[in-house]
């Protein structure tokens, strides 16, 4: 796999960033994390809301603090995305977790999430979260296998009111 690295959504991301998002749309799947769902055409608008989400300015009713970062590889493209909830409400400890991320569809099957969920649980423990939750659906067999690989520890299940089965899984930091 080749060396990849957390950044920072700023504007020398742009042009990779727009062309995670555009590949993502055009496939019409469900966009995860909830960040990705975010129109990027008004970049400085999505950039200041990625930072008021972090410093908790302006927030949603129902919404906690949390942070993104995007994964970039060794040829400065956005393989991934990913959310640290700084905090759990009770949304979140049933289907949420603190992490959430998504790998570009034409990067899947390269390890991406494995390692972009080991950089993210560093992030998380900066933030002083010493247990994380991550939680995935339960047909979701790739990211089962990632938060697994990760240290995850199977808590139990929460099921969703349309009846999806959420997988809840606790990693010490």
């Amino acid at each position: 796999m080749q060396t990849v690295r957390l950044v920072q959504p700023d504007q020398d991301w742009k042009e990779a960033y727009l062309s995670f998002y555009e590949e993502w749309k055009q496939i019409q799947e469900h966009m995860v994390p909830w960040v990705i769902s975010v129109e990027p055409y008004d970049f400085e608008g999505m950039l200041t809301l990625l930072s008021n989400q972090e410093n908790g300015i302006n927030l949603s009713e129902g919404w906690v603090k949390s942070s993104t970062y995007w994964l970039v590889n060794a040829n400065e493209q956005v393989v991934g995305a990913v959310n640290i909830r700084h905090d759990l409400n009770e949304h979140l400890m049933n289907a949420g977790g603190h992490i959430g991320y998504g790998i570009r569809p034409s990067a899947r099957g390269n390890r991406y999430a494995v390692t972009m969920l080991a950089l993210a649980l560093e992030k998380a423990k900066e933030l002083g979260i010493s247990r994380a939750l991550v939680v995935c659906d339960s047909d979701n067999i790739a990211s089962k296998k990632t938060i697994i690989q990760n240290g995850g520890t199977p808590d139990k299940d929460y099921i969703e009111e349309d009846g999806n089965r959420v997988n809840r899984f606790w990693i010490e930091l």
